[in-house]
């Protein structure tokens, strides 16, 4: 990671680089929360893999150096079906901070939790703040994906997606993981054709399959 981007006081996506401008929700958290004073540096990004320096100047950002234009994230795809709970929001958290590219939820056979289509709008608006958040956090310049709901049919036809389930063998996995509810895949689901891979001789949560899966992707 360049280390002015390691370092900034704090990183922020705007949606111009050019004339960055902050989002009032940031200028609060940079001014009266972390208490930046005038003068210090942030990073700010467009979510599209491009950054620059910034001057905090009275709540206004004052471009210090050129953008910045960094290679594509490596390609890394987590399907998974919907944890209970606040366990979604801690998925979406960690996958973002370790480099996931794409995060698509997924509806299977015996998914307890389904978003109900008169809510789905602010829900994914809300899981879309919490990947906001995390990708600032942990310095990342581009943006991850959300897609879904998605039923399982489509989900399986993604290119090279490997199932996960304790019943399946120790085998490399390519770029996407596709990870089912707490009760597992259907055997139907299993029967798709699809490779199945294990993670290891324990059951794991969904939320963890998801963060293990994607570490090993990535490294």
């Amino acid at each position: 990671m360049n280390p002015v981007l390691r370092h900034s006081a704090a990183h922020v996506f705007v949606s111009s680089l050019e004339s960055p401008v902050l989002e009032a929700d940031d200028a609060h958290h940079l001014l009266r929360v972390l208490r930046l004073r005038d003068g210090e540096v942030v990073t700010v990004s467009d979510g599209r893999g491009c950054w620059r320096p910034c001057s905090v100047r009275g709540g206004t950002l004052v471009p210090t150096g050129p953008i910045v234009a960094e290679p594509a994230a490596p390609p890394c795809h987590v399907l998974t079906a919907i944890p209970k709970g606040d366990r979604l929001d801690w998925m979406a958290q960690k996958l973002t901070e370790v480099g996931v590219t794409q995060l698509t939820l997924v509806d299977c056979a015996r998914s307890v939790v389904r978003w109900q289509t008169d809510r789905a709008q602010r829900q994914r608006e809300r899981l879309l703040r919490i990947i906001r958040d995390a990708a600032m956090q942990s310095r990342r310049t581009w943006l991850p994906e959300l897609d879904g709901p998605v039923p399982f049919e489509a989900a399986v036809r993604v290119e090279g997606v490997t199932l996960l389930d304790p019943s399946g063998v120790s085998r490399s996995m390519g770029t996407a993981v596709l990870i089912g509810p707490e009760g597992g895949f259907a055997e139907s689901e299993l029967a798709c054709g699809a490779p199945v891979a294990s993670l290891g001789d324990t059951v794991l949560r969904v939320e963890t399959a998801a963060v293990v899966a994607a570490v090993k992707i990535l490294t």
